[in-house]
């Protein structure tokens, strides 16, 4: 049998589509099953265990080279994508991403059931007509990692195990403890990492009660800190440290998302805007206080029982909009709610008999 699971973006929505790819592979142990999925996000499957071969769509390279009128000198590239996307007929295609993009690229693809959900879906931009089988759409304030498991459950694929199983391999926990080394934390030290940025402004919190945060956290528990994020956020994260009276680490743009995931395995505690890498720290299970404003954490939370949100109630939230004026969803969040997140927590791990924290 032939599967081709289309998720193609973006980091969080892949690792909430993890789960279905497990229980679809341990429902169809002997089964060739296919990822299809966008460069930014493709490390998260490449030597997935789950998997016989990954797709690499590299959409947006190839629409920078159309606008620069540069295309001909990548045509060859995505004549060798298509074809490669067309050179096996599968016996069943997972639409997961219900939106324009993958439904053009299923239409492409050759498949025998190409199934997903049907008209009703918010924001899938009538992806549903590239479809032949149209399984009843669901309610969008389900959990989206909730209603990927629901689509396999209605082709009756068991989906109550939520597993992850993210590639990282030794060489990359090898790599998170060397970074650790290099920014000063000894061997054996219990670190804290703390993702403060997002790619929606909507989404920020103020650097000075980051830094507030991660000097409780240094006093408190006597942790060390590091800092995570892309290469660009490495600014705002050195204001965060230059408004902290402690030592922290600033690792944001050195590592792999694989090497991140490692490297927040490693950690106790990771605090997090709403953000990709918030959901792989949940799928190596460290447990997660995340900062929530315009987005709504019922449908893409921190996936878990373990994990707390903190959110202020407001008329307007959620509004998932990406500009504000005053972006006080996340302006009314106080240093103070997330200690108390931290620390219940910390009260709730000691209670199922983790380890001190």
């Amino acid at each position: 049998m032939n599967i081709l699971i289309v998720k193609l973006s973006a980091i969080g929505d892949v690792i909430h589509t993890l789960p279905a790819l497990n229980a679809v592979r341990n429902y169809y142990p002997d089964a060739n099953i296919t990822w299809l999925v966008e460069e930014d996000a493709s490390t998260l499957v490449q030597g997935h265990k789950a998997l016989n071969r990954v797709l690499v769509s590299k959409r947006k390279r190839w629409l920078k080279a159309l606008r620069s009128l540069s295309f001909l000198n990548t045509s060859k590239e995505v004549y060798g994508f298509i074809k490669a996307l067309r050179d096996t007929r599968y016996d069943m295609i997972l639409d997961f991403q219900a939106l324009l993009k993958s439904g053009i690229l299923i239409a492409l693809a050759r498949g025998r059931r190409k199934i997903g959900f049907g008209k009703g879906l918010e924001h899938m931009e009538h992806s549903y007509i590239f479809l032949n089988e149209r399984i009843p759409a669901v309610d969008m304030e389900i959990h989206a990692l909730s209603r990927g498991m629901l689509l396999i459950e209605s082709l009756g694929i068991p989906g109550k195990t939520i597993e992850y199983k993210l590639p990282v391999t030794d060489s990359e926990y090898d790599m998170a403890d060397e970074l650790l080394r290099q920014g000063g934390v000894k061997d054996g030290a219990q670190v804290v990492a703390i993702n403060p940025v997002a790619k929606w402004g909507t989404k920020l919190w103020p650097a000075e009660r980051f830094a507030h945060v991660a000097d409780k956290i240094i006093e408190q528990y006597d942790k060390e800190i590091v800092f995570s994020g892309a290469p660009e956020d490495r600014s705002f994260i050195d204001q965060i440290i230059s408004n902290m009276e402690n030592r922290s680490i600033n690792l944001a743009g050195k590592s792999t998302l694989t090497v991140l995931a490692a490297l927040y395995e490693k950690s106790e505690l990771v605090i997090s805007t709403d953000t990709g890498p918030m959901h792989l720290a949940v799928a190596v299970r460290t447990p997660v206080v995340a900062l929530f404003g315009p987005t709504a954490p019922w449908r893409t939370g921190p996936y878990g029982s373990l994990n707390k949100v903190v959110r202020v109630e407001m008329a307007c939230s959620p509004c998932f909009k990406r500009t504000c004026e005053t972006i006080e969803c996340m302006h009314q969040i106080g240093v103070h709610q997330v200690m108390e997140a931290v620390a219940s927590i910390v009260e709730k791990m000691q209670a199922d008999g983790y380890p001190p924290f």
